[in-house]
Parts: C-alpha cells; structure tokens; sequence
C-alpha cells in the first residue's frame, strides 16, 4: 500500500497490522492512529516513505479537527 492520501487508507494500513482504532471521538481516533503508526515505523515494520505519507495524513486530518473545534467553539 502505497498511495496513502485518505484517513481511510491509514485505517486500512493498520487494519493490516491488526490494529485497529475507536476511541469514540474522531480527533482522539487520529492522535491514537499517530501513535500506532510511530511504534510500527519504529519496529521496522513499515518503510519510512510510507510512514511519511501516513503522518502527513492524519497530521492534516488533525488540524482540520481542530480548526472545527475551534469554530464551534467560536459560534457558542
């Protein structure tokens, strides 16, 4: 797998490490996946282009959950 542009392929990237991850609110979700993805990348299991790609994934995914949070923040 190496296109990985989407949340859904870094999911199915861990899926196939049988990991997978719910915590119940989207942004715990992505920092949770990060996490995952560093110890893989970290055993050697996965090449590092491909870790790069993933991390820019979820680190996007993060900021746009982010910025959400602040603008309904804003808006209350």
């Amino acid at each position: 797998m190496s296109k990985v542009t989407t949340l859904y392929d870094v999911q199915q990237l861990l899926k196939k490490f049988n990991v997978y991850v719910y915590v119940g609110k989207r942004i715990w979700d992505i920092e949770l996946m990060a996490i995952e993805l560093d110890h893989l990348y970290a055993a050697k299991v996965i090449e590092q282009k491909l870790y790069i790609k993933a991390k820019m994934v979820l680190e996007h995914e993060h900021r746009l959950e982010v910025e959400k949070a602040a603008k309904q923040k804003k808006e209350n």
